[in-house]
């Protein structure tokens, strides 16, 4: 299966709630999800009560989303969760939270994660100063990311820095936006990733 390329709204309609796929916009008045608009579908679907296996496919597709990854990826990174010591689901989010593109996110470098995405797939980042053009990447306590210095780049950091003045940075990440740069302190903990999803109902789906 692809990566889906079509309306953001239109998942965030599906899943009920907001996924933040448009970075800052997703806090305006006109937010689909805020004036109330149906689910997709035609007349709108009907509300009804859901198997346990719907729910759990739910939960799963939310956090997909969320993170804007492919099924056969989401996969590996649980199947990666489930050989580590540790709550299964709190590994998984926790590798989720690590991936370079959320972290470029994060520390305000891309005003949304398909925008932070694209930032590192043209190679626009570094980590511990190597050139960095992989999104999935998973990083460890330590690491400092930095935008590259040319002006370009510079420019489109700066420019999202702008629109997400108000976001605070994650207590388990360090940013200094004179040098544009970001460090790793620490794993976060579970109460520290934003608690919108039963990460238990997507092992048991996994577990099946």
């Amino acid at each position: 299966m692809g990566r889906y390329t079509g309306p953001s709204c239109r998942l965030c309609r599906r899943e009920g709630m907001k996924l933040f796929l448009k970075g800052d916009r997703c806090h305006m008045a006109k937010c689909a999800v805020e004036i109330g608009r149906s689910v997709p579908g035609m007349h709108g679907r009907p509300p009804r009560k859901m198997s346990e296996y719907g729910l759990q496919l739910h939960e799963k597709q939310r956090l997909r989303h969320h993170y804007g990854m492919r099924e056969g990826q989401f996969r590996v990174f649980f199947e990666r969760a489930l050989q580590r010591k540790g709550v299964t689901g709190e590994m998984l989010l926790q590798s989720l939270e690590l991936r370079l593109d959320n972290l470029v996110f994060r520390l305000g470098f891309a005003a949304s994660r398909r925008a932070a995405r694209q930032f590192v797939l043209h190679k626009h980042v570094s980590v511990n100063d190597r050139r960095a053009n992989v999104p999935s990447m998973v990083l460890k306590p330590g690491a400092v990311i930095k935008v590259k210095g040319d002006q370009r780049s510079q420019a489109f950091a700066r420019k999202a820095l702008e629109s997400t003045a108000k976001r605070t940075v994650s207590p388990w990440l360090t940013m200094d936006q004179e040098q544009l740069k970001g460090e790793v302190l620490r794993v976060p903990t579970r109460t520290e990733i934003d608690p919108f999803v039963n990460e238990q109902l997507v092992v048991e789906l996994y577990s099946r």
